[in-house]
């Protein structure tokens, strides 16, 4: 696999042979990572990492931070030496959790949630849980089986939808009063989604 943009454009990484993961295609990461705009100093969850693909791409792209939830021990192990690598432990944790455990416990909140649970086994109850983890005027970005309709989230509002084959994405926005997608954020960056 490979990096599509950003200041690790072109660099390989190795992927999983672990049967339960499935890789999202380059071309949904990139037009995920194109709808959501420019992510630099942004502090990313990756949830459901797998290869950690989506972690990789965002510090790429200039996120400040990317923590990685991945329950398979192998799956961790890969996105670790994955990070050593590309030479950005700086930027990145890996945390080896049930993510549903993990978003339950923790009180952090994110600029950007990353989302692309295991299509044979989606617990809408995690990415509930996950919805609850990002601030105001932040963004969860779900990867989505095609056939099945994008859930709605309590406090999000579900702003683009885009399809790929059996494969589909949902950008939803944690909204603020009287903010529009199109409105610059507090920090005074534009917030493209």
């Amino acid at each position: 696999m490979r990096i599509i943009a950003g200041s690790l454009k072109g660099r390989i990484f190795k992927s999983s042979d672990n049967s339960q993961t499935h890789p999202m295609s380059e071309k949904m990461r990139g037009a995920i990572f194109a709808s959501l705009g420019d992510i630099s100093g942004l502090d990313v969850l990756d949830a459901f990492s797998g290869t950690g693909a989506l972690a990789l791409e965002a510090i790429s792209r200039n996120a400040a931070y990317v923590t990685s939830i991945e329950s398979n021990l192998k799956n961790v192990e890969l996105i670790k030496r994955n990070i050593l690598s590309l030479g950005v432990k700086d930027h990145a944790r890996v945390i080896r959790a049930q993510v549903e455990t993990w978003a339950t416990a923790n009180k952090h909140c994110f600029d950007l949630v990353l989302v692309d649970p295991p299509y044979d086994h989606i617990s809408l109850r995690a990415i509930e849980e996950l919805s609850k983890l990002i601030k105001k005027g932040g963004v969860l970005a779900l990867s989505w089986p095609g056939r099945l309709s994008l859930p709605q989230l309590t406090g999000l509002q579900l702003v683009k939808l885009n399809r790929f084959g059996d494969a589909q994405y949902g950008l939803y926005l944690r909204s603020v009063e009287a903010l529009s997608i199109s409105e610059k954020r507090s920090d005074g960056k534009n917030n493209t989604v």
